[in-house]
Formats: structure tokens, sequence, C-alpha cells
């Protein structure tokens, strides 16, 4: 017996969102209806041949029509509140989030994902890993085991964090960043891309440089 087919919209048509559409387009059961984003400047265009419709506002609309999952199409680049507010959206709604792995990912069968989570191309969830709710793995990140990453936190391409790292909600690890082993991220801190953590990060703060240091006020 064939499975139903899922309709889906996107919620923002960054470069992010490309990813995912080559991802949902390779699996027979989604039907890929378009994305939303608010840059006017995107109307009517398309993004890998899936229309971009309007604004947010045409979310309501799209449900009663029969759209049932979502993916959040932006990434978090130093600040999650777009991608933490689009997922939001979508669940309050009544959308389900799409999870959306690469198949060339290695996920662990002991990891946990959460709702929405994204693992892109190369990237690996090892033994024992938790991935919260609206979570993006970028290409090539690590994650190694026993790691906790809570809801709408951005690893980028080709960091890694090391075994029992703790990134807590709505923080970025930036490209090519290195966590070692035990180290606490707090809540909406970012790395900086290519720094390497060997302290604890507080929450809110921004570090930089090897060893990976806060910056200095402005």
């Amino acid at each position: 017996m064939l499975e139903p087919t899922i309709r889906v919209v996107g919620l923002g048509a960054g470069g992010h969102a490309k990813g995912i559409i080559e991802i949902l387009r390779a699996d027979d059961r989604c039907e890929l209806v378009g994305c939303l984003d608010s840059d006017t400047r995107l109307r009517e265009r398309e993004l890998l041949g899936v229309p971009i419709l309007g604004n947010d506002d045409l979310l309501p609309g799209l449900v009663e029509s029969g759209v049932t999952h979502f993916f959040v199409g932006v990434g978090n680049v130093g600040d999650g509140s777009r991608q933490r507010r689009l997922y939001e959206l979508g669940e309050s709604l009544g959308l389900t989030a799409v999870t959306t792995l690469h198949p060339s990912a290695v996920i662990s069968p002991s990891a946990t994902l959460g709702r929405g989570a994204t693992i892109l191309a190369l990237a690996v969830v090892n033994a024992c890993a938790v991935i919260g709710d609206n979570v993006i793995v970028n290409s090539a990140a690590v994650v190694e085991h026993d790691c906790v990453l809570g809801d709408h936190v951005h690893v980028a391409t080709g960091a890694r964090l090391t075994g029992g790292v703790r990134v807590d909600d709505g923080s970025l690890i930036g490209a090519g960043a290195t966590v070692r082993q035990g180290i606490t991220i707090g809540r909406q801190a970012t790395v900086a891309a290519g720094a390497v953590v060997v302290t604890d990060v507080i929450a809110g703060t921004t570090v930089v440089g090897v060893p990976a240091r806060p910056l200095p006020p402005r």
C-alpha cells in the first residue's frame, strides 16, 4: 500500500532552503507546494523550481487548502530569532515540522532527533547524542557522542562538537569551530567561525579566536 502524499510549504526562501528542497524532492511522499518569504523582491520567483508564493500571511490559507507540513528555510547566522519565529509560526497553525536527513549523513541509531531537525550532507551525529527541535547540523559538521543540543541551534558547516558538549537553545556554532569535550555553550550564544572553545560560554555572548574569548564590549 502506497503511503499518502504530504503537502509541504517552506517558511523562508534563503540559501538554506535549497538544501532542504533537494532532499525532500527525492522523497516521493512529499509534494512541495511552495515557499513563503517576507522579502518582496522574491515574489513570483522560484527556488530550484519551487514557487515563492508571497509572505507569511498566506500560510493560514495554505493550511485550509490541505498543506500539512512545513520546513524552516533559514538558518541562524548570529541571530536565531527568525529561525525560531518561523518554526513557532508553523506549529501554531497545527502544521508538522518535517525532519530532513541527507542520505550521506551518518546518524547513530542511539541518537535522538527532535521535530524539524535538519541533518545535511556528510554530517555525523554520533552515539547517544540528543538533537532538539528545529536544529540544523550543517554539511560535514560533527556532533559527537553524548552531546545535547537544545532547540533552534545551528551547528554550521564543518564545525565539530566533541564528546559530551551541551549547546543551549538558540545558539550558533560557526563554520569550522571546534568545541572541547564537556563544554557548555549557554543559551543564544555565538561561537565564531574557526574558534576553538576550551571553557564554558556564557549565555548571550559571542566568543572568537584560538582559544576562544568573549568579544570586548563596543
